[in-house]
């Protein structure tokens, strides 16, 4: 691996990221592609499922500069005929002599690229900024290796922690530059995913007003309503995006939830989430972002269930009221949730916070409560931006 390897998977993996949000149920790829005597011919990205991958985009810009040229990708080339041609074919009709891959593709349906290559007497070298580039595709790779949508756990509060105040109002936490941010979120997700708790106490719409990257679909909107308490004026069952309501298969679930409503098995307090999240799988949902209350993220955390955590910190001190976990958190010291920063950017006024978990967190026996008095606050930043 050269300085040169370096460079240019850097500016692959780049390139990678611009697809986030438009690809699923497809990974995000980047690549570049240089002319034989090293100079960049092409490059190109994966920017929604069903268009042309990276590396026959990067091949067109580059024309017949690639033969002879080396080709940086971020992902294993794919082997198979899908919506689109292998792009090992592509790759060896335009007669790269060299390719450069950061990640092993561990679908089994479209893996085998580098052999396939290599047996065509492509030069192939793997492994190159692998951390880097798993990192960008990390939602694509968690759906793939666990076989479950990538998880991640939103909250807004003050730098002391709080959620909401003593008597539960909540609105304007953070600023509105982070609120915009955290629909930049929601539309890189395939799905946003709220308690019933929420849904009653804010009636939120929960959907990604910004313009949203190209996608077969709007982002899916799930309640996890384990009793069907979803009432029909919810402004999450209008027309603008579809939803998914998930109740326990006991429930009995009124009409104007019947064609919105999935039985999924019910556990001591609530729905099974482990099963929730195959269901999504099943849809070909890659992404989920879990929002509202403390409740459902404490399920979700204590199953091990969550990747990421992006925490919003408004420079405010309350000293009282709800917690971003609340009663849903652990009660010793010896549960505790370890995290890992992984980025801390400003954002407007406030301090935006990516972590994920430093180990997996044992399962515990509760899964998705339901709550028997609906929370007055979902913990969010406010109920209007919902």
């Amino acid at each position: 691996m050269t300085s040169g390897d370096i460079l240019h998977m850097r500016r692959a993996i780049a390139l990678a990221a611009r697809g986030l949000g438009g690809t699923s149920p497809n990974p995000v790829v980047g690549c570049v592609v240089l002319d034989s005597s090293g100079e960049i011919a092409g490059e190109g990205f994966h920017a929604y499922a069903g268009g042309p991958h990276a590396e026959v985009v990067a091949l067109r810009e580059a024309g017949g500069r690639a033969r002879g040229g080396t080709a940086y990708v971020t992902l294993e080339p794919c082997d198979h005929t899908g919506r689109t041609g292998p792009c090992t074919a592509a790759l060896l009709e335009a007669g790269v002599a060299r390719v450069v891959v950061a990640v092993s593709d561990p679908n089994p349906k479209a893996a085998g690229g580098a052999a396939t290559l290599r047996r065509h007497g492509v030069v192939v070298d793997e492994g190159v900024l692998t951390a880097e580039a798993e990192e960008v595709n990390a939602a694509w790779l968690t759906f793939v290796r666990a076989g479950r949508p990538y998880v991640t756990w939103k909250f807004a509060a003050t730098v002391d922690g709080r959620s909401a105040a003593e008597d539960g109002t909540s609105q304007w936490i953070t600023s509105p530059e982070a609120r915009a941010d955290v629909h930049l979120l929601r539309a890189a997700s395939d799905a946003v995913v709220a308690g019933i708790g929420t849904v009653l106490a804010d009636d939120p719409r929960l959907t990604a007003r910004v313009p949203t990257p190209s996608r077969a679909a709007p982002v899916l909107r799930v309640v996890v309503d384990p009793g069907a308490r979803t009432p029909a004026t919810a402004r999450v069952l209008d027309d603008e995006a579809p939803t998914l309501v998930a109740v326990a298969e006991d429930a009995a679930v009124p009409a104007h939830l019947s064609r919105h409503a999935v039985r999924l098995p019910r556990v001591p307090g609530g729905i099974d989430l482990h099963a929730l999240l195959a269901e999504l799988h099943g849809r070909q949902v890659v992404s989920v972002m879990v929002e509202g209350g403390p409740t459902l993220a404490g399920a979700f955390l204590r199953e091990g269930l969550v990747d990421r955590v992006v925490g919003y910190l408004a420079p405010a001190l309350l000293g009282a009221g709800p917690a971003a976990l609340g009663a849903a958190g652990v009660s010793t010291i010896t549960g505790i949730h370890r995290l890992e920063f992984a980025e801390a950017t400003p954002v407007g006024p406030d301090l935006k916070l990516v972590l994920r978990p430093k180990s997996p967190v044992s399962p515990e026996p509760t899964l998705s409560p339901e709550p028997t008095v609906p929370p007055r606050s979902s913990g969010r930043t406010s109920p209007k931006e919902s």
